[in-house]
């Protein structure tokens, strides 16, 4: 926990490759971003790899030559499949660049439009070798503004895919009325109230919005590591609401599928440093007893006796060294802690938060934020 790892040394350079996952369900728009991604040079050399190439719709004007099952683009960037099991492909791929047979900076992983992302940041962990190598850089869902709600009814993982998101793109918004845009980005909100949500026409984006997406950056400026730990206030569902004075408190018009009701999420803001024997106990009882349903676990952590903060972050019940943010500055010493859970209930998790509540004065419990469907 972090406790255990809050006298280490720090090492204030992380040379391990970053690692984008890119998720979202079929039609979306994910080949789109991919061969923007592939065709612009300006972003930098790029490794992305894919379920199938036949799948993964490359563009043919952009392909420079094909060997050994890896395309390469005119870019410089390029594309491969997965071969055996993802570990061994990104292994595959590291190797070769040590040996100087290929060149990229960064990892894009493209999921299948059914697959639960979970499994792949959990990958990047538990393998020894690849938690040495490479760091998980963010996990970008792209949602189809057309078909994307009837696929949120019927599809849990496309829940799943937008609850774990730290970047939600809506796409197609151009094919919607502006009303209708509106009210999908608030439901979406709703299931993941701390992702960006960028929307994205005819695969128009700044694709530097891409990356630098986790709170895990050594470097990251604390800015953005409260941004990561801190809601977004979704959009107003029209510009004029309030000019008559007389609107109502905003509120989606979308009817909530009983898929999006499964889906929680709690956040709470600590004002005092916490006992590191209660932060420890809180993760350990919330992993034992809920870790299976626990989609994502983040925050900014304040421990008694240590100056510098530490951003964490975990899966179910596998998680990221933390890392201690030494750019901190100034006198905010307030703990964030945002949780995102399957199948609990408000009730659930507020329980769970009260075993860091009791450890703060009376004062520090005015500040807790809950975000869920009641």
């Amino acid at each position: 926990m972090i406790s255990r790892a809050a006298n280490g040394a720090e090492n204030t350079t992380d040379r391990r490759i970053p690692v984008t996952v890119l998720t979202g369900f079929l039609g979306a728009g994910k080949t789109t971003l991919l061969n923007a991604v592939l065709s612009e040079s300006g972003v930098g050399k790029i490794a992305v790899i894919v379920n199938e190439f036949g799948e993964a719709g490359l563009d043919h004007d952009l392909i420079e030559s094909v060997e050994d099952e890896i395309v390469l683009m005119q870019s410089g960037c390029l594309c491969c499949s997965i071969r055996g099991d993802l570990s061994g492909t990104i292994a595959d791929l590291i190797e070769r660049r040590e040996d100087g047979v290929l060149r990229f900076e960064r990892i894009v992983i493209e999921t299948t439009g059914l697959a639960d992302p979970g499994p792949i940041l959990q990958t990047l962990l538990v393998d020894s070798e690849l938690a040495r190598a490479t760091r998980m850089d963010g996990l970008v869902t792209v949602v189809d503004a057309v078909n994307g709600p009837a696929t949120l009814d019927a599809q849990f993982e496309a829940v799943s895919q937008v609850a774990m998101a730290d970047l939600i793109l809506l796409s197609k918004t151009d094919l919607v009325t502006p009303a209708t845009a509106d009210a999908f980005e608030i439901r979406l909100s709703d299931m993941n109230a701390t992702a960006q949500i960028e929307r994205v026409i005819g695969g128009r984006f700044k694709l530097k919005k891409l990356w630098a997406l986790s709170g895990l950056r050594k470097d990251i400026d604390p800015k953005d590591a409260i941004a990561w730990t801190t809601p977004v206030p979704p959009p107003e569902l029209d510009p004029l609401v309030n000019l008559s004075g007389f609107s109502k408190p905003k509120t989606s018009p979308m009817v909530i599928s009983p898929h999006d009701i499964r889906i929680s999420s709690a956040s709470v803001v600590l004002d005092q440093p916490l006992k590191d024997v209660a932060f420890d106990l809180w993760l350990d009882t919330l992993i034992t007893l809920k870790g299976p349903d626990i989609l994502r676990v983040k925050g900014i952590v304040f421990l008694e006796g240590i100056e510098a903060p530490f951003v964490f972050h975990g899966v179910q019940h596998i998680f990221d060294p933390p890392v201690p943010m030494r750019k901190w500055d100034g006198d905010d010493r307030r703990s964030r802690i945002v949780v995102i859970a399957r199948d609990l209930s408000r009730p659930e998790l507020q329980r769970s938060l009260d075993m860091l509540r009791a450890d703060q004065p009376e004062i520090a419990t005015k500040d807790e934020v809950f975000l869920t469907h009641d």
